[in-house]
């Protein structure tokens, strides 16, 4: 047993009963390891993870490998979604040695934590042209022994290169429509214009990247920007990496046709593609488009808070890809099992299997995973009867089987996306329960995981908050509090936002002689110091800290009226826009950013009682399309709190009828008292 059995971590505990000596990441190890003058050897994954679980039960389960293990280094095991920030330092440092990164990732470290020697998987013995990882660890242990003034020399200049490649040196550029519009260009260039989506296999959905061009479209006109993220969702949402039975997308698709997916649901893929989807319901111009990115919504929002939503509320972080050790097991199914379950929902076997192409041979060893190669007509009310009876059908019968793990740890950042997401699926689509949902998220952030006044990072049941907030918790939760605010109007939720903006700003910005550069550390100015002190820059998996900042500052820019808060958007975009321009679709939540801040600001005022009819009226035409470059605020102004929101003060109802305000940077037209005149004003901005 080694000390892994106490960890708050899921991932970790998976480790606890390794015959490999683990523990935690901190100075007891170090302090180990230099007493026993022994290298560190770190181990990064996260419990989903399948190449994880293939090399732990390849090596970190067997005895021989232990047994080197043990005798020779001190083993450390990190869940990279409890610690992003030594995630990314030491994947920084793996990407320097190897040209490439990923999970699990293996690092040997002298005493000082200095990376000398990385890798990500490797096999117990020789494979496939990669050395075993017996081989592997007397080869690193030759070096310790032998040759330690090399090991000293090479990990002074990889820390030397860490530091440089993090001071993101080089000039600003200008944040322009220019830059818009060549980023633009960019991603329907890398669009696969006949399977969807970006680039080559394995493909990732790119939710951040399909949200930017759809922003794009609705200010410039941009058609082929359109048509790449329509395309790309509707290629997605019939492809096998959505789950036809039970709603949500796997993590990437490993072919490039969308239909085998890696089988693991990651909350913030899910968040960003319901918001993604969402989006693309709002400006789809194809009546079976919009129909079908609805029920994408629809099914998305009922997964997540079905399937990862904590009884109080909070979002878990993930599912496995594996389920009885067999990848895909839970999702996938057999011919006979398909047709036996649609015949038993009183359908027709034959129909159905040509629908989601199930065939005896299967598309995936043997077996079939649903897909919908023919797009339906989902306005078909008949058809549709008959679909949801045989998806619930399915969903039962696979409810009886082994399901994949759960990663029941609750992250802020991730849970964040989750509640703007749904936030703003709820107020577009009139699903309140969907708010509501956001609204018990975000409760259950600021009971469980503000301790003494400070965020923190991740909490899980009978361990409570741990790790204090990095800058992509600040930012996200202060993101997806706005969108809350804009879907059921409780001024809490902009004061939260405002007051995590401010904390952003004191304790992650970056300054350059007293004044902020536009950057953002992922660690507060008083977080545990590590080898270098990452940046948060560009948008990988999850937004980074900076892009979400930008558009934080210019939705409360048009909220408060304050300057300040656009000068910081302003100097975020331009830090950034030289990086955009080189790599857009690795920027492309500054570049939605960048849009509206190009776009607006559109302040929208509603002045009424939440429960009138006319202020509801209003509402929903402000909401029938996407609007990237406004905001919204309503409220009754009657002792609500709502006049704590600046856009709100002075605001009066028109003969005591609700009135809505069109403003553009706090100059308002004459007040509106009908769904048509809104709209007019709206079309005129």
């Amino acid at each position: 047993m080694n000390r892994l059995q106490n960890a708050s971590s899921p991932y970790l505990r998976q480790h606890a009963d390794n015959p490999v000596d683990w523990q935690e990441w901190g100075d007891q190890a170090f302090t180990q390891a230099r007493d026993a003058d022994k290298p560190v050897f770190l181990s990064v994954g996260y419990a989903s993870c399948h190449w994880c679980h293939v090399m732990a039960h390849e090596s970190f389960e067997d005895d021989e490998v232990a047994a080197v293990l043990n005798e020779r280094f001190v083993p450390v095991k990190v869940d990279r979604e409890e610690r992003p920030d030594v995630d990314r330092v030491y994947m920084d440092a793996v990407q320097a040695m190897t040209g490439h990164g990923g999970w699990p990732m293996s690092v040997f470290l002298t005493h000082e934590a200095i990376p000398f020697f990385g890798g990500t998987y490797w096999p117990k013995d020789d494979r496939g042209g990669m050395p075993g990882f017996l081989k592997v660890l007397d080869a690193v242990h030759r070096a310790w022994t032998s040759e330690r003034d090399k090991i000293t020399a090479t990990g002074a200049r990889l820390a030397a290169h860490l530091e440089q490649t993090n001071a993101l040196a080089g000039p600003t550029g200008p944040a322009d429509a220019d830059l818009a519009a060549q980023s633009a260009a960019a991603c329907v260039y890398a669009w696969d214009d006949r399977r969807g989506g970006f680039g080559n296999a394995p493909k990732f959905p790119q939710a951040m990247t399909i949200d930017f061009l759809l922003a794009h479209a609705l200010r410039t006109g941009d058609e082929g920007a359109v048509r790449a993220a329509i395309h790309s969702l509707d290629a997605m949402a019939r492809g096998g990496i959505y789950d036809h039975v039970g709603g949500g997308f796997a993590r990437y698709s490993v072919d490039a046709d969308w239909v085998v997916p890696h089988f693991e649901k990651m909350l913030y893929d899910n968040a960003l593609l319901l918001r993604a989807y969402t989006h693309g319901a709002l400006v789809a111009g194809e009546q079976g488009a919009r129909s079908r990115f609805r029920r994408v919504v629809r099914e998305s929002a009922t997964y997540l808070i079905g399937e990862l939503c904590h009884p109080d509320g909070g979002f878990y972080s993930s599912t496995d890809a594996d389920s009885e050790g067999v990848e895909g097991k839970f999702f996938v199914w057999s011919s006979p099992e398909f047709r036996e379950v649609v015949a038993e929902a009183g359908e027709d076997p034959e129909v159905w299997a040509t629908f989601f192409d199930v065939t005896e041979g299967g598309n995936f060893e043997g077996a079939t995973i649903l897909t919908e190669p023919r797009p339906r007509d989902e306005d078909d009310e008949e058809f549709d009867a008959a679909y949801r009876r045989v998806r619930a059908a399915l969903a039962a019968r696979r409810a009886g089987r082994v399901p994949p793990a759960l990663d029941d740890k609750v992250l802020t950042s991730w849970n964040g996306l989750a509640i703007g997401a749904l936030a703003e699926a709820g107020a577009a689509l009139g699903e309140t329960a969907w708010v509501v949902a956001a609204r018990r998220a975000a409760g259950f952030v600021r009971d469980n995981l503000m301790v003494g006044g400070h965020l923190h990072h991740t909490w899980r049941e009978g361990h409570g908050a741990r790790v204090p907030a990095f800058a992509e918790d600040v930012a996200l939760l202060a993101q997806g509090l706005l969108c809350l605010y804009e879907a059921d109007g409780d001024p809490a939720w902009f004061a939260w936002a405002r007051e995590l903006a401010a904390d952003a700003d004191a304790r992650f910005a970056e300054a350059a002689d007293g004044a902020p550069t536009g950057a953002y550390f992922a660690t507060a100015h008083d977080a545990e110091t590590l080898l270098t002190r990452p940046k948060e820059t560009w948008d990988n998996a999850t937004p980074s800290a900076a892009s979400v900042m930008a558009d934080v500052h210019l939705r409360l820019a048009a909220l408060t009226g304050e300057a300040e808060h656009a000068a910081r958007a302003e100097r975020v975009l331009t830090r950034f826009a030289p990086h955009a321009q080189r790599a857009p679709t690795g920027f492309s939540e500054l570049l939605r950013a960048l849009e509206r801040y190009l776009g607006g600001p559109v302040e929208v005022a509603v002045v009424g009682g939440p429960d009138d009819e006319a202020t509801r009226r209003l509402v929903a035409a402000y909401r029938e399309t996407l609007r990237p470059g406004a905001v919204l605020a309503v409220g009754d102004g009657d002792g609500d709190g709502s006049t704590d929101v600046p856009l709100l003060a002075g605001r009066e109802r028109v003969d005591g009828r609700p009135a809505a305000y069109v403003c553009r940077r706090f100059a308002c037209r004459r007040p509106v008292t009908t769904p048509e005149a809104l709209r007019a004003e709206l079309a005129d901005t």
